[in-house]
């Protein structure tokens, strides 16, 4: 396979979690030496109907994923796995944005395949983490709430970069300070430095989608905030609630207006 979004896919229906973000690494630094080519404008089609993902973790309502004490290994290791399952169901909505899509520019392909590396990168670092509390990928329950948003915009590249990562995703941003709070109040170092590089890498990726739906709104001569909210009713996209991180929120290239109406 030497075509970008072909090996996306592949890379997409692989079921093994090593294959997967090994096969992601391999194939973002192929592209980094120029050793693939890229069919942008081809329409490609695919029986996969859901992404590749290993039998277990047993996917439940958002409401069912156990909650458990922070005060036991097992709460931690809980909470750890629920953050992986995040980044595991990210790799696939980066690859998915690769392959799906036709007709954008080559950067759209760059940005989006680099997106796939680092949240690779990040689902590694927190199932080695995993290990160290005796536990890894798929002992605990998760949810597809992410990954349905990916399947409901699947037909229209503005609703992807409206509600993937500039809603779904930027949650994170603003769920991250609490979350590292939780980890640093009971001296895990290791978790909160990966939560550290995590908000980091996240904000670039947010701003990937603030960028990419900002040019499309350009390109179909429509007004980005009226879009959005029109997207959001039509895709039926969760209510935003506070607390909101501004500042992340502005790094990651939201406008003032569009923090105002937070």
């Amino acid at each position: 396979m030497n075509e970008i979004r072909q090996g996306a896919l592949l890379c997409l229906a692989e079921r093994d979690v090593s294959a997967k973000t090994a096969g992601v690494a391999a194939l973002y630094l192929t592209w980094q030496m120029g050793k693939f080519s890229l069919e942008r404008n081809a329409e490609l089609t695919s029986a996969l109907t859901i992404p590749g993902r290993p039998a277990k973790p047993v996917l439940v309502n958002p409401l069912q994923v156990e909650k458990r004490s922070m005060r036991t290994i097992e709460g931690r290791a809980s909470l750890i796995h629920a953050i992986a399952h995040i980044e595991f169901n990210a790799i696939n909505l980066a690859l998915d944005a690769v392959w799906r899509f036709a007709n954008m520019p080559k950067s759209y392909y760059s940005d989006w395949l680099k997106v796939a590396k680092d949240e690779a990168y990040h689902f590694s670092l927190l199932n080695s983490h995993l290990h160290t509390l005796g536990y890894q990928y798929g002992d605990f329950t998760g949810h597809s709430s992410l990954w349905e948003m990916v399947d409901r915009t699947k037909n229209d590249v503005l609703a992807r970069m409206a509600l993937v990562p500039r809603t779904m995703e930027a949650r994170g941003l603003d769920a991250s300070p609490k979350l590292r709070n939780k980890f640093a109040q009971i001296g895990d170092t290791q978790a909160t430095q990966i939560l550290d590089i995590i908000l980091h890498d996240e904000i670039g990726h947010v701003a990937i989608g603030n960028t990419w739906f900002n040019w499309l709104c350009e390109q179909r001569d429509l007004e980005p905030i009226a879009a959005f909210e029109s997207l959001c009713l039509q895709y039926s996209a969760p209510k935003l609630r506070p607390p909101f991180n501004l500042e992340a929120r502005r790094k990651a290239g939201f406008s003032e207006a569009e923090l105002a109406l937070l």
